[in-house]
This record gives C-alpha cells, sequence and structure tokens, in this order.
C-alpha cells in the first residue's frame, strides 16, 4: 500500500495549507494586476481562501481514502481511488469557496459565475497532478528517513556486536570448576548465565535502566563466582527514574569496567545513582594514572550519540572513580 498510501504527517499538512495559501494569494496577485474590476481586497481574499479550502479538503479525503477506504479494497482499484479523492479535493474545495463568495456581491464572483463548474473541474484535475507530485516527494522524503533509520540501527547493531562477553567465557570456567564442588551453585549460576544470554539477545537497542540494572546484578551473580563474592553493588533511583531509557549493556560495560581495572584482591564496592539528568556508576577500587578510552567506553560513548541519548564523562573524587552518563533533556 505504500507505494499509493500518502505518509503525510501533521507537520506536513500545516507546510502544505501554508504553501496553498501564498500559491493562493500568488494567483490573486496575477488577477489584481490583469484587471482593473478585480484591484480590491476580495480578489486576493478569494484566491487565498480558495487555496487553503482545498489544502484543507485535500486533508479530509486523503486522510480518509488511506486510513478507511485504501486498506479494505484490492490493490488494483487504489490508483483510481486515490485520482477520485485528490480530484474531488480540487473541485469541492473551490466549489466550497465559490459558494461561500457568492452570498455576497463581489467583482471576482460576478466574472467567474459562467464558469464556475468548469473551473471547479480543472482545479479538481490539477490538484491530483499536484497530488501525485507530493506524493513523489513525500514517498522520497520517508523513504531516505527510512534509510537513514536502517543505518542507524546498523551502526548501533554493529557496536553492539563489539560488546564481546569475554566474562561469558571465564564464567563458563568457573562454572565447570563449581560442578565439582557445588553442584546447586552451579545450578544456580547456569540460570543465571541463562537469563543474561537471553537478555542479551533481544532486539531492542534501548532499554529501562530498572531492566539493566537487573542484568547488571545478573552479570554480577555470574563474575562473583570467580571473585568470591568480593563485588558488592548498591543501585539507588526512583521510581520514575527506573523507567529512563539507556541502551543496553551501558551500565553493565561500565560495572565490568570498574572490575577490570578497579579489583585489587579484596572487596570492591560499585554504587550506581541515577536521577532524570545522569546515571553515576562509582566504585572504590584501584585509580588509573590516565583515564583512556579503550574499545568498550569508545562504544559506549558512540551509542550514546547515535541514540541521542546523552554522553559519556568521569571524574576521580574522593579518592573514588566514576563514570557519568549525562542524560540529554
Amino acid at each position: 500500500m505504500d507505494s499509493v498510501k500518502l505518509k503525510i504527517s501533521i507537520i506536513d499538512w500545516l507546510y502544505i495549507i501554508l504553501i496553498g495559501a501564498c500559491f493562493g494569494f500568488l494567483i490573486s496577485l496575477f488577477l489584481y494586476f490583469m484587471n482593473e474590476n478585480l484591484q480590491n481586497f476580495s480578489t486576493i481574499f478569494f484566491s487565498t481562501l480558495s487555496a487553503i479550502s482545498i489544502s484543507f479538503f485535500a486533508f479530509i479525503l486523503i486522510t480518509i481514502s488511506n486510513d478507511y477506504i485504501l486498506p479494505r479494497v484490492n490493490e488494483k482499484f487504489w490508483y483510481l481511488i486515490s485520482f477520485i479523492f485528490s480530484f474531488f479535493s480540487g473541485f469541492l474545495g473551490f466549489s466550497f469557496s465559490y459558494y461561500i463568495f457568492s452570498l455576497s456581491e463581489y467583482n471576482i464572483i460576478n466574472m467567474i459565475k459562467p464558469y464556475w463548474f468548469y473551473i471547479s473541474i480543472t482545479i479538481g484535475f490539477l490538484t491530483f497532478l499536484v497530488g501525485m507530485i507530493l506524493h513523489q516527494f513525500i514517498s522520497m522524503k520517508y523513504r531516505n528517513e527510512s534509510i537513514t533509520s536502517e543505518v542507524l540501527e546498523t551502526k548501533i547493531k554493529a557496536l553492539e556486536g563489539e560488546l564481546n562477553p569475554h566474562f561469558l567465557f571465564n564464567a563458563l570456567n568457573s562454572l565447570s570448576e563449581l560442578i565439582y564442588i557445588d553442584q546447586k551453585k552451579a545450578e544456580k549460576a547456569t540460570l543465571d548465565i541463562s537469563t543474561f544470554l537471553r537478555n542479551a539477545i533481544t532486539k531492542d537497542s534501548l532499554i529501562s535502566l530498572e531492566t539493566e540494572i537487573k542484568m547488571v546484578e545478573t552479570y554480577l551473580d555470574i563474575e562473583n563466582i570467580r571473585f568470591d563474592n568480593n563485588i558488592k553493588m548498591t543501585s539507588s533511583f526512583d521510581e520514575d527514574t527506573g523507567y529512563i531509557q539507556v541502551p543496553k549493556f551501558s551500565i553493565q560495560l561500565l560495572v565490568e569496567n570498574a572490575i577490570k581495572h578497579g579489583y585489587k584482591s579484596e572487596a570492591l564496592n560499585i554504587d550506581i545513582k541515577a536521577d532524570a539528568n545522569s546515571i553515576v556508576v562509582t566504585n572504590d577500587g584501584v585509580l588509573p594514572e590516565e583515564v583512556k578510552f579503550g574499545t568498550g567506553l569508545s562504544n559506549l560513548q558512540k551509542r550514546l550519540h547515535l541514540l541521542n541519548i546523552g554522553k559519556l564523562e568521569y571524574k576521580i573524587e574522593n579518592e573514588k572513580m566514576s563514570f557519568i552518563i549525562k542524560i540529554k533533556r
């Protein structure tokens, strides 16, 4: 249906009506200077209102056609129906304006009175031609937007693909050892890995902060197999903040980064605080001499930009390392 159906947003219609009004105004100037009898305000008003009326009828009829007619008829009739509705947009729009103005005595009405019906038919055909041109431009617009969206999604998926969960290989190694030591813990670890993988393979690039935190908790349950539960995490955010959309694996990546660079063979405390403006992931582990954005952090920075979420910053304060996701408002 997209080959015929005009996908026109409200903003598009406002632009169309504005352009129609300008076109009507220009036509009125042509009539104004061509005939002395038409050199009055009513000529300009009539032409401008007629163009607005045609645009308004086009909005009503094309919307009805797209939403209620085309979905219910055979595809081979779509062009015929589109022609009929486009034609009547111009015909009825001009006829309506003519009828309204014919209630008063205006020079322009007296001049076109013998021909108004034929003018309405002619404008109907012109409206159809304009509609076909609009169809091409708007279709091209949405096609370009669709291509841009697909390219953006491909970039995001490619970045997500870089997030190789190497911890999983370590977890599987730990799990193989745990099977001989504590079968109940091994069973729970297997379920945790299954849960994490199930969440990891979802198609959504954006998930709620609350869901991401739950994934991080599962991730830490897996990691603590290796670290003997020495990784402790706390999180605090209110109910509304929990609905904030964040890139999948964003907090998990920052927690993984804290473990990779901050763990020092003793308890590592990770604290996550979030509000409407930022998400702060802080750890009390080893402080880096220099903060470098490697593959993981650069990956997150790019995804935040592509998804128009915000940006990634960092700070070292009170002997603690913090990464901050600044939420774009």
